[in-house]
């Protein structure tokens, strides 16, 4: 019998991998049970993945994936046309945005993310910090780790300066850390102060 095509098999395999992870943690994850999840043959995950370390690096990008196409969706850059100019690229005066109302702006936006993210489904920012922190024992997963902050200090550099980027991503990430390891709730008005103050101290 010819191989049934299937090119979203792939993806399947990812996204089954990611509901195993959510339900079962990193210690549930398996070719076998991942293949039961996404309904495939268990010789697919093995042939699109060939270890766990490369299974969890799909899954651990797609979640990097999510959070940089839900900053990128922020109101943060619809005043640059951002669909038109490459990472990389500023327009002028964009290193002195972050100043005054701008900084507070950006500040208060990025504070807007965060609760509109804890407001969500909680355990998917669990999944993806599990992932994240998989690095730790898991030296395949570090560049992909680090491939978030790189791509988030790269957008939120078109907003401020490039130190002032890495520390409010810095700030963001240590916040979601506490909150998620504490049990505890999103302190937006914290939140937002203490981004104001990095903004600040980034214009000094």
């Amino acid at each position: 019998m010819a191989r049934r095509y299937d090119p979203e098999r792939r993806t399947r395999i990812i996204d089954a991998a990611l509901t195993v992870i959510a339900a079962d943690g990193i210690a549930g994850l398996s070719h076998r049970t991942v293949a039961a999840e996404a309904d495939v043959p268990l010789g697919s995950t093995t042939y699109h993945f060939a270890s766990l370390d490369e299974l969890l690096v799909a899954a651990l990008r797609r979640c990097n994936e999510n959070f940089v196409q839900a900053l990128r969706s922020s109101g943060l850059f619809a005043e640059e046309g951002d669909a038109g100019r490459g990472e990389g690229d500023a327009g002028p005066g964009e290193g002195d945005t972050g100043q005054g109302a701008e900084g507070a702006g950006l500040a208060e936006e990025l504070t807007r993310l965060l609760d509109r993210w804890f407001a969500g489904e909680r355990g998917a920012i669990e999944l993806e910090y599990e992932l994240y922190l998989a690095a730790l024992r898991r030296p395949a997963l570090r560049p992909v780790a680090a491939e978030w902050t790189e791509e988030a200090v790269a957008l939120l550099s078109r907003r401020t300066d490039p130190e002032t980027a890495r520390a409010l991503v810095a700030l963001m990430d240590g916040v979601c850390l506490q909150v998620l390891l504490t049990g505890g709730t999103f302190d937006a008005p914290y939140t937002r102060v203490m981004l104001e103050r990095i903004v600040a101290g980034g214009d000094a």
